[in-house]
């Protein structure tokens, strides 16, 4: 019977091999899924005036949802202005970018302004449920907690105008006037014809395309794409001069020298992911609206949303934004020759840009 005695000891033993395997299987699998977790999960913001964050040095307001929007008001007084404009900032700006519009043509036409940082930027708490609709509601609860009145104009910058399309599509009753000013496209918007959409879509560097897919349709592995090093990520980010065109490039190269400039650090202060990433995968993910879904504010021709677009920008292919505006009635489209996604930062163009807005 020695045999039926080594047969069961080496069953016992097969058994135990193969519970030890699938232990350090069990164990391999956790670990790795555990690391993958740690590179996905975003980081923790640095909220201001928590704690571990920076301090607040700005004017406040609270919203309805506990969140604190950070702003700031010049030009004319409110009281005194003949028009009110709330000014949104573009990708990796704030509310303390400076528009080279003159104290002449602000006194002139009485205006007063009203810029903010929008969620996660600079001083305004993070949104963890930020998109294209919040933007709108965070504008409407700005302009109401300062008393600038039921109606004010807009002006978005870049990929502020994602912020002015929410407008446009959500608080219409509330806008005399907008501008989309090198205005962020969305690449998947339905509105777009499929061969247009492509076409303008491959003129984007690489890593660029691959850096807008991932946020549109794998939103959740943005973290790590935007930190992993096998491949190159957002161009922008990554100081790529190869996204400007030759006028950029000549107004890049004429910038005074600015070396105790501390805005880039400001303007991420927070985390990168709150303020950068986030804006990214709001812009590029999912609408709950198309462009042509937007019905005319102003019927009655008492108002009217600009596009205004460089040319040669090769940051946004103007050819998205004209096909918007030959298919869009209350859209009236400027489309610069010579010049790129810097025109708004040109004092004439911004003057003429801020005069067409207000007067015609």
């Amino acid at each position: 019977m020695w045999w039926l005695y080594q047969f069961h000891f080496t069953c016992i033993s097969v058994r135990l091999s193969f519970a030890m395997i699938a232990k350090v299987a069990i164990a391999v699998v956790g670990g790795f899924l555990g690391w993958i977790y740690t590179r996905i999960k975003p980081p923790p913001p640095r909220v201001c005036g928590s704690p571990v964050g920076p301090p607040i040095t700005s004017p406040r307001i609270q919203l309805n949802d506990g969140r604190h929007l950070s702003y700031r008001e010049w030009g004319v007084s409110k009281d005194k202005a003949k028009y009110k404009i709330i000014v949104i900032h573009g990708f990796d700006s704030s509310k303390d970018m400076k528009l080279p519009i003159s104290q002449e043509l602000i006194e002139e036409l009485q205006i007063y302004f009203l810029s903010f940082d929008r969620a996660g930027y600079g001083e305004s708490d993070p949104h963890p449920k930020r998109s294209v609709k919040s933007e709108a509601f965070d504008v409407q609860e700005l302009a109401d907690k300062l008393q600038i009145g039921s109606k004010f104009y807009i002006i978005g910058l870049s990929m502020g105008a994602y912020a002015v399309w929410s407008c446009l599509r959500y608080i219409p009753h509330r806008l005399s006037g907008v501008s989309l000013v090198v205005p962020f496209v969305d690449y998947w918007w339905p509105c777009l014809p499929s061969d247009l959409a492509k076409e303008v879509f491959e003129l984007l560097l690489v890593q660029d395309r691959w850096t807008f897919r991932v946020a549109h349709y794998t939103p959740w592995l943005f973290q790590w794409w935007m930190n992993q090093k096998l491949f190159p990520s957002l161009s922008i980010m990554a100081g790529n001069m190869n996204i400007f065109c030759q006028p950029d490039l000549e107004f890049l190269k004429n910038l005074p020298p600015n070396p105790d400039d501390n805005t880039q650090e400001k303007t991420r202060q927070q985390g990168v992911y709150e303020s950068l990433y986030r804006d990214i995968m709001a812009g590029y993910g999912k609408w709950e609206f198309d462009p042509m879904d937007i019905t005319n504010p102003w019927p009655d021709n008492n108002g009217a949303a600009h596009i205004w677009q460089g040319f040669e920008d090769k940051i946004i292919p103007y050819k998205v934004n004209r096909f918007l505006s030959e298919k869009i009635p209350f859209i009236r489209y400027h489309e610069v020759k010579g010049k790129g996604h810097f025109l708004p930062f040109e004092s004439g163009i911004c003057e003429e840009i801020f005069r067409t807005l207000l007067v015609g």
